[in-house]
């Protein structure tokens, strides 16, 4: 990697995470094309998005806990079928085309898009703009 590389991924990865937390999506939406941009392939930059995951929910679960807000049974429970279901995930993406894979996220990027406007004119007939 070269220092272009690590100082775009920085950029990259803080305005990534601001646009996430201001738009209230998930940061893998942001950043799995944002690691394709930096040249890995569809398959690896899901994975490195995956993986980013585990300290921030670490990180805020056990923030959660000290507030009370944590039911450690339910969180037990989710966090074992998601370990199930990221590996059938790998198991699916890595029998399928990257091409193919590319247009897929591509349509869920849209169905996003779709959902965030959706959300904003909804938020925009509940709360009118008394000006």
């Amino acid at each position: 990697m070269s220092g272009w590389t690590i100082a775009a991924a920085l950029c990259l990865g803080l305005g990534a995470g601001v646009l996430s937390g201001v738009f209230g999506v998930g940061g893998g939406i942001l950043f799995v094309p944002t690691l394709v941009l930096l040249g890995l392939g569809q398959v690896e930059a899901g994975a490195t998005s995956l993986l980013a995951i585990v300290p921030t929910a670490a990180v805020g679960a056990a923030r959660q806990r000290s507030f009370g807000n944590l039911r450690v049974r339910a969180a037990l429970l989710i966090g074992a079928v998601s370990v199930v279901g990221a590996e059938l995930g790998v198991q699916i993406a890595t029998r399928i085309d990257e091409s193919v894979l590319r247009r897929l996220f591509g349509i869920l990027l849209l169905g996003v898009a779709a959902q965030l406007a959706l959300r904003a004119v909804r938020r925009a007939r509940r709360y009118p703009d008394p000006s």
